[in-house]
């Protein structure tokens, strides 16, 4: 039978049980609620949807065990891992059995510089959601910028740099530059303004935002979310001439240009005047070059031509023709000539039968034709049997020297 919970004082004659003294330490720990505590995340293991890990003070010697259970975990809209710096609702819990503390986690989110760069993550999901990041919007930048805005601190580097490096490349250009903080409470909004103005201003053919680097504190109002939503309303090409690599603020992402430096800005917005010149003066020993191989191809085509028969000895070309045509020339008279002859035979050959065959003919030779007038006094059918005739009836006779009219006598 189990021994009863002692009441009184440990002793050395009365000492407690180990399990009496865990129970008292469990309830003394539970009692303690639910605390709001900080430190640095040192072990960040997932095992079966539950996390374990362990949290480090942030100034002393002292690690914590702690567990977040699978519905926690599937709460959390942050990602975390070994070295984030979190704000954590825990309660302490005694393992009797095992004698370990731990701590169940309810809530966790993180603090400081952590908590600056979820909030920021979150923007950038946000923006990259809506295609604000997207490479088709990005806009081509003019060639030669006739007059340049410049978002920038007075006096400060970026400016120097970005005019004096833009004027060393090309003496002409021009700039209207909108001074605003770049760092500071104020910075977000007066950077907004400037990027809002310079693109109503007709004349800005491209923005240049420019500060010379900082840490990362001081690039957060270029991931202001003011200032990247006015540079992506901006129908003016944006370039973002922040100048630091290892933490990119937002601004590059949407500018449709990102320098590496506000040298660099200077570099990519101007073409350079003596590369052009030079440029220029390449272009045109090219033409030039390629312009005399063409002439020198066409002389020697026109040499070519006119070396050819046709063009040495052009009245060649017509001689041969005027003989060939000569001889068509006496050929078709030739057959003109034997085709009359032919028709001539042939027509006197077709004379001769007709005159054969003709009645006059035959009269000619002594014949004649006797036909009976009638009594309109013409002359009627021809007689081919004198009984055809009547005694007394008028008669004509066709003769070869005409015609004669007798009378026909009873036989």
């Amino acid at each position: 039978m189990a021994d009863a919970p002692s009441t009184g004082p440990a002793t050395r004659e009365a000492p407690w049980p180990v399990a009496e003294m865990s129970e008292k330490i469990a309830a003394w720990i539970d009692r303690l609620g639910q605390v709001w505590i900080e430190g640095e995340i040192t072990q960040w293991q997932l095992r079966g949807g539950h996390v374990y890990g362990k949290l480090r003070d942030l100034h002393q010697d002292a690690t914590i065990s702690f567990t977040v259970w699978r519905s926690v975990a599937q709460r959390l809209s942050s990602e975390f891992s070994p070295g984030d710096r979190v704000v954590a609702l825990v309660k302490p819990n005694f393992w009797v059995k095992g004698g370990s503390l731990t701590v169940q986690v309810f809530d966790i989110s993180h603090v400081g510089i952590g908590e600056l760069l979820e909030r920021l993550e979150r923007l950038r999901r946000q923006l990259q959601a809506e295609g604000l990041f997207d490479a088709d919007r990005k806009r081509r930048l003019p060639f030669l910028p006739g007059r340049i805005g410049l978002v920038t601190g007075r006096d400060s580097d970026a400016e120097k740099d970005v005019i004096r490096n833009a004027t060393l490349r090309w003496p002409g250009v021009q700039f209207t530059i909108h001074y605003a903080a770049v760092q500071g409470d104020r910075a977000a909004g007066e950077v907004t303004a400037g990027i809002e103005a310079l693109d109503r201003d007709p004349e800005i053919e491209v923005i240049v935002v420019a500060r010379g680097g900082g840490d990362f504190q001081n690039l957060l109002p270029f991931s202001d979310e003011r200032v990247i939503r006015a540079a992506s309303a901006a129908t003016t090409p944006i370039v973002s001439a922040i100048g630091h690599e290892a933490d990119r603020p937002l601004l590059d992402e949407v500018a449709d240009l990102r320098a590496s430096t506000p040298t660099d800005a200077a570099k990519r917005i101007v073409p350079d005047v003596g590369e052009e010149l030079a440029g220029l003066d390449q272009a045109r020993a090219r033409l030039t070059t390629r312009l005399g191989q063409l002439l020198a191809h066409e002389t020697d085509r026109i040499a070519q031509l006119r070396g050819r028969p046709v063009l040495a000895a052009p009245d060649r070309l017509i001689d041969e023709r005027a003989e060939e045509l000569v001889r068509w020339i006496a050929r078709g008279t030739e057959l003109a000539d034997r085709a009359i002859e032919d028709r001539s035979r042939s027509l006197a050959d077709v004379r001769g039968r007709l005159a054969a065959l003709s009645p006059r003919a035959t009269l000619e030779r002594g014949y004649a034709i006797a036909q009976v007038i009638d009594d309109s006094g013409a002359a009627g059918s021809v007689l081919r049997d004198p009984a055809e005739a009547v005694a007394g009836a008028p008669i004509r006779l066709s003769l070869a020297g005409g015609a004669l009219d007798v009378e026909a006598m009873e036989r």
